[in-house]
């Protein structure tokens, strides 16, 4: 019959020598990143992304009726500019189509669409909203917020809902400052200083 097993596992490690001690930790980093660490570091980068976006969604809003139509002017823009936008009667360079969006991924789009645009040096630009026929009290929830967020851009200079051709209530023109590149140009061209 075999020992007692306290004097069973005493005879194996009798030629066990204990590891000498160290006042240095062991820092070698592991070089492979485990799915865990990337989906932290992803999470990390659109929770800074988003703290960038200073558009406002907890606010209470009063909602517009669908066939409201949004208009926006800023001191300084001209009468003849702003009439021209108005008309739908400059190139639109860029669209963004908001059409079965949620109101926290409109924020979103919304925010990176404009700055987008202005990194590309785009002037006159169309939101695609909706009208919000679809619901009940005909209230247009992503319309409304749009109104509320474009004024919040510093470089938005004005918008207007859109012509019957280009959407009507449903969109809106967007006109963008100029860039200061763009601005020099026109400087440089005109012969100005």
């Amino acid at each position: 019959m075999p020992d007692k097993p306290e004097d069973s596992f005493a005879s194996e490690m009798s030629d066990v020598k204990p590891l000498a001690p160290s006042n240095q930790a062991d820092i070698k980093k592991n070089r492979e990143e485990t799915p865990g660490q990337l989906a932290r570091r992803q999470a990390a980068v659109r929770h800074k992304l988003l703290d960038l976006n200073f558009l406002a969604t907890d606010d209470h809003i009063e909602l517009l009726k669908s066939n409201d139509i949004l208009e926006y002017k800023k001191d300084g823009v001209q009468h003849g500019v702003y009439r021209k936008l108005r008309l739908g009667q400059y190139q639109i360079e860029a669209r963004l189509d908001l059409h079965r969006k949620t109101v926290d991924e409109a924020r979103r789009e919304v925010f990176q669409f404009i700055k987008d645009c202005l990194k590309y040096g785009l002037r006159t630009v169309m939101v695609l909203h909706g009208k919000g026929d679809r619901n009940k009290q005909q209230e247009a929830i992503i319309k409304t917020y749009v109104n509320k967020w474009l004024p919040e851009f510093e470089e938005v200079l004005a918008f207007h809902s859109a012509q019957k051709q280009h959407g009507g209530t449903g969109a809106v023109y967007i006109l963008l400052r100029k860039s200061d590149e763009e601005k020099q140009n026109n400087r440089e061209r005109f012969g100005l200083r």
